[in-house]
């Protein structure tokens, strides 16, 4: 019988793993990254690298090469490298020269993305490894859990940072998990390491800045003097090495604007009024259309009803239907009624993710000396940091129309969760495995059910029409 499990447990990893495949292959094969958020600002950002970073006697402000000039760099280099070889090298037979980069960088930005996704699994998966002492490819869990998050497949396709706060989050995660396993003994090495993923971090998308309070708030978890000692003065020395990588960019900003946290819109003081009721209120009669029609112009501004919509199906429209092409998108009249049926189906996981995440709050009772319970500790108050620092901001900024309300921009709290609730189900495989697999049936069920969400509904890209390709 169970060996029976085991190799029930590998086909389905593969045959998820197979799914994963082909819906990345679909989407970069049926996507264009301008369709995505703020798609034309993050376009100018890549065509305007080289002025940006090169020119540094250029006295012309950032904002008038692009509105989003206060992203950090790192998410851009790539495409536009790939930009300036197609600008330089390559001939196309019709068409402006700059729409068909636009295309080509697009297309090979979406495929490195993908990549960095399927790498991103494995790293989970080595942390698993260490916390469960196994050695694993890939177990059911991580696939099973990761996957299902539809605001995955957009993230990946658009030209954003928060695809490189996933990946480096990972590493990050890795190396301190691997360090504490160590009772903090490190080496120099190790602090370079570490002080580079942070400086990456910064650098990526400034969601990342969400993740490092936790890190500080660490050291009162830490009850032995000794290695809380060893652990701060590793952290101290990573966090230096992380500003000096990374600090130049918001100098810069300062330097431009007077500020640090430039941004393209007004913020306002502090103060929960800044935000109507219905955006607090997750109850309210109009909060329910989200299992009837869950998309954009229902249940405007109302923060857990849109996140929810925006994590398992796609209530602003950037997969399925968008006011950049409404001609394109296919299924337009039926797609709400489909994904209202997603969002039913997704309250199965969203509760098990809230359960894991509940549960966990148990580490902190636990002695700091136990096993892996800094770790578990550390993922749940990244967590909060997270949210807590996205609801402030959301306050701050607040929109009438809820437009920064989107899952991407808060994903890694979607995958800090889902790294506990994997903790969890591989503990509940060693204690009631027919339970497990229960749960496996289930999400399996489900992730058939979503699978139409996970892919686009647009055309097929007219990128192998481009002369050269």
């Amino acid at each position: 019988m169970i060996k029976l499990k085991k190799n029930f447990e590998y086909i389905l990893i593969f045959l998820l793993f197979c799914c994963l495949i082909f819906i990345l292959g679909f989407n970069v094969l049926h996507y264009d990254p301008i369709f995505g958020y703020d798609g034309e600002a993050h376009h100018e950002y890549v065509q305007n690298f080289l002025n940006l970073y090169t020119q540094w006697d250029n006295i012309e402000l950032s904002n008038n090469y692009t509105y989003e000039f206060f992203s950090p760099p790192l998410p851009y280099i790539f495409p536009a490298f790939v930009n300036e070889i197609c600008k330089r090298y390559m001939t196309f037979e019709s068409g402006d020269i700059y729409n068909n980069c636009r295309m080509f960088y697009g297309f090979i930005n979406m495929i490195f993305n993908s990549i960095l996704f399927i790498i991103l699994l494995f790293i989970y998966q080595k942390i698993i490894n260490l916390l469960f002492k196994k050695n694993k490819y890939l177990n059911l869990s991580t696939v099973m859990v990761i996957i299902l998050f539809t605001v995955n497949y957009r993230t990946i396709l658009m030209l954003r940072g928060e695809i490189y706060i996933l990946f480096l989050n990972s590493l990050m995660l890795y190396q301190f998990l691997r360090i504490y396993r160590q009772n903090f003994e490190f080496t120099i090495k190790d602090i370079i390491k570490f002080g580079f993923i942070i400086g990456g971090l910064a650098l990526s998308r400034q969601w990342a800045f969400l993740l490092f309070p936790a890190y500080f708030l660490l050291v009162f978890f830490i009850g032995n003097k000794e290695i809380r000692f060893r652990y701060i003065k590793f952290i101290t020395q990573s966090f230096v090495i992380g500003f000096f990588l990374s600090s130049w960019f918001y100098f810069n900003l300062y330097f431009q604007y007077g500020t640090f946290t430039a941004f393209n819109m007004d913020g306002t003081k502090f103060s929960f009024n800044n935000q109507p009721s219905h955006f607090y209120n997750p109850f309210n009669k109009e909060a329910l259309i989200m299992f009837t029609k869950p998309i954009r112009g229902y249940y405007v501004n109302q923060f857990l009803p849109i996140l929810y919509s925006d994590l398992w199906g796609d209530y602003w429209g950037y997969f399925s239907f968008t006011s950049r092409d409404l001609s394109s998108g296919r299924n337009q009249l039926l797609i709400g009624d489909y994904l209202a049926r997603v969002n039913i189906v997704s309250i199965i996981p969203s509760f098990l993710l809230i359960f894991g995440f509940v549960k966990s709050f148990t580490y902190f009772k636990e002695n700091d000396d136990r096993e892996n319970s800094l770790f578990y500790k550390l993922l749940v108050l990244c967590s909060l940091s997270s949210l807590v620092g996205y609801l402030i901001f959301l306050i701050k900024y607040a929109q009438p129309t809820g437009d920064t309300i989107k899952a991407t921009y808060i994903i890694q709290l979607f995958h800090l969760i889902g790294i506990l609730l994997i903790i969890y189900l591989e503990k509940l495989k060693e204690r009631k495995i027919n339970i497990y697999f229960m749960i496996v049936v289930i999400y399996v069920v489900i992730f058939i059910n979503n699978f139409s969400a996970m892919m686009s509904h647009f055309p097929y890209q007219n990128i192998f029409t481009l002369n050269n390709l």
